[in-house]
């Protein structure tokens, strides 16, 4: 069996397309555009990277972005005060506060001080409430775009086994809610679990999210699972690699995420369509 790659970023134009529709249809009604602040503190390289793609993003498909760059030294305080004049600020559709901070910033404090429908991210208590009620909300940008990814590849989950590796606010425990209201019999494997291999090799679908370089191999893969690998590491050579072995997910998967190329372009897709929700909140 050779697994079938899964194109995260044509399925991510695919979408922008269409936000890019809409927007464009909003300015014609002489509405101003949707505007996206971003916070980034620090001057930590992965974040610079991320941020400059969410900016391409945003100018590519007409979403105005703001980015609020900020020195590490910063208080908390002072944050926390420009997060309350965005949320005051009518102009401004969207809030990102971009993760990870300085370890002086309380991100609890940071997150749960965005008004929830500018919550972009979908981080903060209500909007993760209502996810867990299976509520409408803006909902957190690369569990949504996972389960995009499964519904693009034309996968019922329901009645499937699922597991989830690592159980972060960002990524596992909003992903195995989704997955559970989707139907699917959800596990979710962390550091704490005793056989993990042996718990994934029982899986229908498997959604790596360890922060573990190439944690998934051969021994904790089922012949023609469906992989979602969510994990981004940077190998001596200075290429990108997952929380997967691509060699064994290739040789027993059905379908596979590469990385880079697979859930990476699919999260700044569903923060895009976030804004425009936020956006359109306020207009409709």
């Amino acid at each position: 069996m050779t697994a079938i790659l899964i194109d995260g970023k044509q399925l991510a134009f695919k979408i922008q397309d269409e936000l890019k529709f809409k927007i464009k249809n909003h300015v014609s009604n002489l509405r101003r555009p949707p505007c996206l602040a971003v916070i980034l503190v620090g001057e930590d390289p992965a974040s610079r990277v991320y941020v400059h793609h969410k900016e391409k993003v945003c100018s590519e498909i007409g979403i105005k972005s703001k980015t609020y760059r900020l020195p590490s030294s910063i208080s908390q305080d002072d944050v926390l005060k420009l997060i309350k004049e965005l949320n005051h600020d009518q102009a401004i559709h969207g809030i990102l506060p971009q993760l990870p901070m300085p370890t002086h910033i309380d991100k609890v404090l940071i997150v749960g001080a965005i008004t929830p429908t500018k919550d972009v991210d979908g981080l903060s208590f209500h909007n993760q409430g209502r996810l867990s009620w299976n509520l409408p909300s803006l909902r957190p940008c690369t569990p949504s775009g996972i389960l995009e990814i499964i519904k693009s590849i034309d996968v019922n989950v329901s009645g499937k086994n699922a597991v989830v590796i690592g159980r972060s606010i960002l990524v596992g425990l909003p992903t195995a809610t989704m997955l559970t209201h989707a139907g699917a019999t959800v596990t979710t494997v962390h550091s704490k679990t005793n056989m993990p291999n042996e718990i994934c090799r029982s899986a229908d679908l498997i959604v790596a999210a360890a922060g573990v370089k190439h944690l998934v191999n051969r021994e904790w893969i089922k012949k023609g699972a469906i992989i979602i690998d969510v994990g981004i590491h940077r190998t001596p050579d200075g290429k990108l690699t997952g929380d997967v072995n691509p060699e064994d997910a290739m040789e027993l998967a059905s379908h596979f995420t590469p990385v880079p190329g697979g859930v990476g372009p699919m999260t700044i897709a569903m923060l895009m369509k976030n804004c425009l929700e936020a956006y359109e909140h306020r207009f409709i």
